[in-house]
């Protein structure tokens, strides 16, 4: 009997968990048995292994041959498995030593002729690798800058079996030519997107400017409200006013991620099979921007067996855009209410439970109605008020209840169009004070599990943390009408010390309370734009 072991990882969600991948050689009729709770696509590398051994120069074992993937109960999906097969086989027939195999963790597809194609999810299998005590990892060439993200392991990127075969054996390392159009993205990696999420402008290198943005103050300063604060916010108006700019231009704002923020997007990134080609690690915030008619699966995450990471997920750290908020199917709307209040999302299916992370900064922007000439004033909507009411029904009020800022955005003037370039603000303006705003905030919760405003629970702000002497007033009138309810009044306090940060104060004022209030609920209270430019 001849036996040997390597390792690999199983996905699940967008962790990993270190598989030890063993093979057995017995007298008898030659036969490829796999067991350990494969999918459908690892049960077919059994013909894809075969293929690539034979064409690496290699003999296939004529004897009975069982592969094992340990632990049996964690389900195992994906080609990743391949390459750790093909080295456990090879050890158990003597073609490379056993206990070279036994300590390196191996992540790859096989071709039929030998080669090491890309797989999703090579960055969090290699963090599993190294939190599980493993130092040495072999990938796909293409993915050593991604694997190499992870400190104190070592990577060895191979293009094909022969060259694993050599290094483990002390052979001389055969060269491989790079099939043409490698340098393109890998057609391999080409379908593995989730549809309907807006992939296409997850990430940018060049954000489109603030400075571009005619006239509407009041959305700039909204904007720049929810960037320092971390606020999700709605923008309601008619067509052509702006929203869509608006939200385009708020990932520009945001300060760049920190190192743990870019690996935890960047996992996800990989898992869903998105990170852009030469550009391994995702260092500034994703901007996802899915259409009305994304399915709840691909909002909030799912697929056939263990779910897959939605938008939100793909949006983690950054900026989820819903345009046409009303033409959502309501039931797909309401399932955001949980991550936007724990930060992750939860899906229970079938083939397990799973946890994915999803702290994004959510814009809603909706017409006022149907044909979005509602309450323009000169009487050309025709749309029925029964219509108009369905129509905004379907934003539920649950929902808008976790919504910091609520922004008419009105239709840009004459004068403001032919303006445009006469003194507004870039986005590297209004960036450099939303820095210094989350620096303040940031300073004042050290110590705490929390960074920015939206993230601190309304009980500690009520009770650690005070704004000035009487700065309430207004906030608890409408606690007492009815008008604000308890988690509404928390998330006041939150935009206040927003707007207070911003404004370099140590406390809310009642003019940072009072204008809150005014975001929240749409109704004039006297307040001014204190510390804001305009």
């Amino acid at each position: 009997m001849a036996f040997a072991r390597t390792c690999s990882v199983a996905l699940v969600g967008v962790e990993g968990v270190v598989v030890e991948v063993q093979a057995d050689l017995e007298p008898g009729v030659a036969a490829f048995t796999l067991v350990g709770l494969p999918d459908k696509s690892l049960t077919e590398s059994r013909d894809r292994v075969r293929a690539a051994v034979v064409n690496s120069g290699s003999a296939w074992p004529q004897k009975k041959l069982t592969v094992g993937l340990s632990p049996a109960s964690v389900p195992k999906s994906g080609s990743g498995f391949d390459l750790a097969v093909a080295a456990a086989v090879l050890g158990a027939a003597e073609r490379i030593d056993p206990r070279v195999l036994a300590d390196i963790v191996m992540i790859g597809e096989l071709g039929l002729d030998g080669r090491v194609r890309p797989v999703r999810g090579v960055l969090p299998a290699v963090l599993a690798a190294a939190e599980a005590g493993y130092e040495q990892v072999v990938v796909p060439e293409c993915a050593v800058p991604e694997a190499s993200l992870v400190p104190g392991v070592s990577v060895l990127g191979v293009r094909s079996l022969r060259q694993l075969i050599a290094v483990l054996t002390d052979e001389p390392v055969p060269e491989e030519e790079a099939v043409p159009g490698e340098v393109r993205p890998d057609p391999f990696l080409a379908g593995l997107a989730l549809p309907g999420t807006g992939l296409g402008a997850v990430t940018s290198d060049h954000p489109p400017d603030l400075a571009d943005v005619a006239g509407q103050h009041m959305a700039r300063a909204a904007l720049e409200v929810a960037a320092a604060g971390r606020h999700h916010v709605f923008f309601k108006g008619p067509p052509g006013a702006g929203k869509t700019m608006l939200a385009e231009r708020l990932p520009g704002l945001l300060p760049e991620l920190s190192r743990q923020e870019s690996l935890e997007v960047t996992a996800v990134h990989s898992v869903a099979g998105v990170l852009p080609p030469g550009h391994p690690l995702v260092d500034r915030p994703s901007y996802c921007a899915p259409h009305h008619s994304a399915t709840m699966a691909s909002l909030v995450g799912g697929g056939n067996g263990l779910p897959r990471p939605g938008a939100v997920s793909l949006a983690h750290h950054g900026v989820l855009f819903l345009d046409e908020a009303a033409e959502f199917h309501s039931s797909v709307l309401d399932a955001l209410r949980q991550p936007l209040e724990s930060g992750h999302v939860v899906i229970a299916r079938a083939a397990g439970m799973l946890r994915m992370p999803a702290r994004f900064l959510m814009v809603l922007a909706a017409n006022p109605c149907p044909c979005g000439r509602h309450g323009r004033g000169d009487d050309i909507c025709e749309c029925r008020p029964s219509t108009i009411k369905r129509y905004r029904a379907r934003l539920s009020g649950p929902l808008m209840d976790r919504v910091d800022l609520r922004v008419t955005v009105e239709p840009v003037s004459r004068a403001e169009l032919l303006q445009l370039h006469t003194g507004a603000e870039t986005s590297a303006t209004v960036a450099e004070r939303v820095k210094v705003a989350r620096e303040r905030a940031a300073h004042r919760y050290e110590g705490t599990p929390w960074r920015t405003n939206s993230e601190v629970p309304g009980h500690e702000l009520r009770t650690r943390w005070h704004v000035q002497s009487g700065a309430l007033a207004k906030a608890e009138q409408d606690l007492d009408r009815g008008l604000l309810t308890a988690r509404g009044l928390d998330r006041v306090l939150r935009v206040a010390w927003t707007l207070a940060d911003l404004g370099g104060r140590d406390k809310p004022s009642s003019n940072d309370v009072n204008w809150a209030l005014e975001l929240r609920t749409g109704v004039r209270r006297g307040a001014i734009l204190e510390g804001l430019r305009t």
